[in-house]
């Protein structure tokens, strides 16, 4: 199983990303495509959670700001991040849970 995510840059406060994440290696409606989150010099913090079917759990911090989605036939999982806060700055990890297969990450940064 493989894992990669993109999507991550340099935002203003109040703005969007929307990061991706492509699971290969084994049937995309299988995977269970979770995220996570790591700023500098703090523990690795859970995000999101988009479970086989489309159903999704947040951390209460970014609930309502934040959607997972999927699209099983580009065997890719999203996440799309609005309203975005300098506390939102993190180096963001994709994980197939399944199989715990992380991706390489993509920094995704908050500034004005």
């Amino acid at each position: 199983v493989q894992v990669a995510e993109s999507g991550g840059g340099l935002v203003q406060p109040g703005g969007s990303l929307r990061l991706s994440c492509v699971v290969s290696g084994l049937p995309f409606n299988e995977a269970i495509v979770s995220w996570i989150r790591q700023a500098p010099g703090k523990a690795r913090e859970w995000v999101a959670t988009n479970w086989p079917g489309g159903a999704n759990m947040y951390n209460t911090t970014v609930e309502g700001r934040f959607t997972a989605s999927r699209d099983d036939d580009k065997n890719t999982g999203y996440l799309q991040m609005n309203t975005l806060k300098p506390d939102d700055t993190a180096e963001y990890f994709c994980v197939e849970a399944g199989t715990t297969t992380w991706g390489q990450g993509t920094q995704v940064t908050v500034s004005s």
